[in-house]
């Protein structure tokens, strides 16, 4: 044991120090990459809360409040038009217990007159506009607002489809792939290489894991964003379907480990932009900011530009 401290322990402390001196200045060993955007204020699904999800109306009402970035999930329909919705069973969203893939673009349901917003339970979002939107619309109206496209479906045609249109409206360096799902995700990197990506589920717990045992400083990484929970939400304004997501010991739990201020910051000093969802209280807002993410995530875009005026004038 003497022995084993005697020659093991200088090399693991010039090791820690080492890492710890690199996790705060990555730039001695990595270039930071230089995004053709950078956003505080990102929009989930269009701004959820104050419009019906993923509508048009939607997406023009948050651009118009001041975001920065829209988040989406598409779909593809059976005649081939990649339409915006979060659900390919439209069963939530139109009361009609159909997929999206079933039914060609003409057949689409339109959304309830009221939606429950996911992210804050009990509270509902109206509009005057209902109609599933196309993708390429939502290109065609707001050509320099960079959007985040997640695919939850490992579906090559959509991917193609999706890709084949970011080329044709210029949008490679402003359009992102994002997916929990490290196969789908690779798939789509392999069919548009171009676009910049999200971590996976599997990457981010790599990235954590890396972390904890200092090998992070060391270590290249491609994806442009990390985009996670701010795990506090959970069971107050999101209520999981999960139901070890229920146990609060488990949420505290992740909470704790995944929401490091000094990670972000490495991140971040890498040219990695972080932004946490879904943030829609003001104190939710406030306490992603306070761990020093770089753009937050919310259904209330006019609530988060709020925010950051206020914030802005005091500083």
């Amino acid at each position: 044991m003497s022995m084993f401290l005697y020659l093991g322990l200088p090399p693991l402390a010039i090791y820690a120090l080492v890492s710890r001196y690199l996790l705060k200045n990555p730039h001695h060993l990595h270039k930071r990459k230089q995004p053709a955007f950078y956003c505080t204020h990102i929009s989930h699904r269009g701004g959820s809360g104050e419009r019906i999800e993923s509508t048009m109306e939607a997406f023009t009402h948050a651009v118009e409040q001041g975001t920065e970035m829209l988040e989406m999930d598409c779909h593809l329909t059976q005649d081939g038009y990649v339409v915006v919705s979060h659900d390919e069973n439209l069963k939530r969203q139109t009361g009609q217990d159909v997929n999206i893939s079933s039914l060609n673009l003409e057949e689409l349901p339109l959304y309830n007159e009221s939606l429950e917003v996911t992210f804050h339970a009990g509270h509902h979002s109206t509009g005057t506009d209902r109609k599933i939107a196309l993708l390429e619309d939502v290109f065609r109206k707001f050509p320099q607002i960079p959007i985040s496209i997640e695919i939850k479906e490992n579906n090559q045609q959509l991917m193609q489809e999706i890709s084949n249109m970011v080329k044709r409206y210029n949008r490679e360096n402003i359009t992102v792939w994002a997916s929990v799902d490290s196969t789908i995700l690779k798939k789509c990197r392999s069919i548009n290489s171009s676009m910049p990506y999200s971590f996976s589920m599997k990457r981010g717990v790599l990235v954590l894991l890396l972390f904890y045992i200092g090998l992070l400083p060391f270590v290249p990484l491609g994806e442009s964003l990390l985009q996670f929970y701010l795990p506090r939400i959970i069971n107050r304004t999101y209520i999981p379907e999960k139901g070890i997501l229920r146990k609060r010991l488990i949420v505290s739990l992740i909470d704790k480990i995944t929401m490091r201020k000094s990670l972000f910051k490495h991140l971040a000093a890498r040219g990695i932009q972080v932004h946490l969802f879904v943030c829609n209280e003001h104190k939710d807002i406030k306490e992603a900011f306070e761990l020093g993410v770089t753009g937050v995530m919310t259904d209330y875009p006019s609530l988060l530009s709020s925010y950051i005026q206020t914030y802005r004038s005091q500083h």
